[in-house]
């Protein structure tokens, strides 16, 4: 059986819900464990939940001094690989207060449908999250290098 679309609209709704609040509990819970990230830079594994945590609320004041007030996002490919891999496609949409589109990034996810515990992030292929982090800091005045 194929994860249905409506279930991975959900999931990225609770993603994108938990990125909005800054909720690094919430988030953390929604990966697999290890947890890969890969960028253009660097791959990392994220061995435990209190791992994904730290490393999500570290990103949290970039974020938060960049203006990001909510996130959205857009399915845009899918791809069933087993009865409980998808791979997919995401557009993530970030916010201000007013609601004006700070920037987008896309991201692959290798998900698996867990029994207990739905769909789970097993790994994160970013293709432009940096460039267009770096963009919006530049345009905003941020110092990002003052952040880390």
């Amino acid at each position: 059986m194929t994860t249905s679309d409506d279930t991975i609209s959900e999931y990225l709704t609770r993603y994108a819900d938990s990125l909005t609040a800054f909720d690094a509990e919430t988030a953390a819970r929604l990966w697999a464990t290890p947890g890969t990230i890969v960028n253009d830079r660097s791959s990392g594994v994220l061995e435990s939940r209190d791992a994904m945590i730290a490393g999500l609320r570290q990103s949290y004041p970039i974020y938060q001094r960049l203006g990001l007030a909510s996130v959205g996002f857009e399915l845009l490919e899918r791809r069933d690989l087993s009865d409980r891999l998808v791979l997919i496609r995401v557009k993530w949409l970030f916010f201000d207060g007013a609601g004006v589109r700070l920037t987008d990034t896309d991201s692959y996810y290798l998900l698996r449908d867990e029994d207990e515990s739905g769909l789970q992030a097993c790994v994160c292929v970013e293709t432009d999250a940096a460039e267009k982090l770096e963009a919006l800091a530049a345009e905003r005045g941020v110092d990002l290098t003052a952040l880390a």
